[in-house]
């Protein structure tokens, strides 16, 4: 009797306090990493027993010994702060001045349209789409691999995406050339529900506690994964669920993709993304379209691409010509 009075350990605690919150597996995963080291940087010493002094001191070692990256940094003391504010109740404050791990600026690696095309034609299937979908329509690689049937608007050439960076909602565009290729796909996403069906009724993972609120809806056409998983998983309480295409599996074809089109510079599939914004911008299309068609929380991280324009952004021409 005594064990079950004892209070729940830190990192379940942290776990229950996130999923309350509704944060990402990805950030969950991540927030536990960094506490979780932060505190055998402290010789294994409970959080509660430090503070701001001890914090400064883990970032420190952060920037100066590890020599990690600034957006490392902010994440780690994100995590931090999450910890004492959310799950121990003593919110940090002001933790003093630290050395900053530096931020150097950097250009995004854009690809011309005819790049693109090169790329594409190397990619065949769903890859294919998923790749046409982030040059396309600005997704990012996460927000693809998590599209749902519901979430095409064939009729209004539009995508919905939802719970984006930041837990937000947003539209993009749906190019009229993958319309046939989207069609395609939700068939092949209704063929492989009616098989589940008719093998044990295997439902796709829904967000948040929908599924007890609508049971049927992991069954639904409306709620598949577009890209789903080559095979059922099981979720975090045992459950046999579907969940969508692994980012992964996803990366490693476009890598492969770009290799083989031989491009001058290596590539990613946010290179996509890049490509689709400069497109846009070259084209003369409003700044503040692009940062909405993007879901940038600033106009600043839109602006960055203003700089890989060159001489034909916004009619801008040198005084040699």
């Amino acid at each position: 009797m005594e064990s079950q009075s004892r209070p729940p350990k830190l990192m379940v605690r942290v776990k229950a306090t996130m999923r309350v919150k509704r944060y990402s597996p990805r950030t969950e995963k991540t927030y536990c990493y960094w506490i979780r080291y932060f505190i055998r940087f402290h010789g294994v010493r409970h959080p509660a027993s430090m503070g701001g002094s001890e914090v400064r001191a883990f970032l420190e070692y952060l920037a100066v010994e590890r020599q990690v990256a600034a957006a490392t940094q902010n994440q780690a003391l994100n995590a931090l702060v999450f910890l004492y504010r959310h799950v121990l109740d003593q919110p940090l404050g002001d933790i003093g001045e630290f050395s900053r791990a530096r931020r150097p600026r950097r250009l995004p690696v854009v690809l011309s349209h005819e790049d693109v095309m090169r790329v594409l034609s190397q990619l065949s299937g769903p890859m294919n789409l998923m790749a046409t979908l982030m040059y396309g329509s600005g997704l990012r690689l996460i927000e693809t691999c998590r599209l749902r049937v519901r979430d095409i608007d064939v009729e209004r050439q539009i995508i919905t995406v939802r719970a984006g960076k930041g837990d937000k909602d947003r539209t993009t565009l749906l190019p009229a050339s993958c319309i046939s290729s989207l069609q395609h796909q939700i068939s092949t996403a209704k063929r492989h529900l009616d098989v589940r069906l008719d093998h044990g009724r295997v439902p796709v993972t829904l967000p948040h506690a929908l599924d007890r609120k609508y049971p049927n809806a992991g069954v639904s056409l409306a709620w598949q994964w577009l890209f789903p998983a080559s095979r059922p998983c099981c979720d975090m309480v045992g459950k046999v669920v579907l969940h969508h295409i692994h980012p992964s599996a996803v990366q490693r074809a476009v890598k492969q993709a770009m290799k083989a089109a031989g491009l001058p510079r290596p590539g990613s599939c946010h290179t996509l993304r890049h490509s689709f914004a400069t497109q846009l911008l070259s084209q003369g299309t409003d700044i503040r379209t692009v940062q909405e068609l993007l879901g940038h929380k600033s106009l600043e991280t839109t602006q960055i691409y203003t700089h890989v324009l060159g001489k034909g952004f916004a009619g801008v021409r040198s005084p040699l010509g």
